[in-house]
């Protein structure tokens, strides 16, 4: 009968290792749920931001449109001035 015991006395602890074993697991996937639950939540906050610089900035693109346009209207002016003698 002692031969008996000890055989279920292994059981039982290879039970408790298994069951310390199964809790630390969960744990640890709750904490990285918990984390990438975060992660996921900064990541939007960023999104947002990024799309309001990007509106906040889409008037710079039309600076290079003035500019263009400025340096045609000059260029026509000299080349007015120049026919009609006005020097360079």
């Amino acid at each position: 009968m002692f031969g008996a015991a000890a055989v279920l006395t292994g059981w039982y602890i290879g039970f408790v290792i298994a069951l310390v074993v199964i809790t630390v697991v969960v744990i640890l996937a709750g904490m990285i749920l918990g984390l990438a639950r975060r992660i996921a939540v900064q990541a939007e906050a960023i999104t947002v931001s990024l799309d309001q610089g990007r509106l906040n900035t889409l008037p710079l693109w039309e600076v290079d449109k003035v500019n263009e346009e400025l340096r045609l209207i000059v260029r026509n002016a000299e080349q007015a001035r120049a026919v009609l003698g006005g020097g360079n």
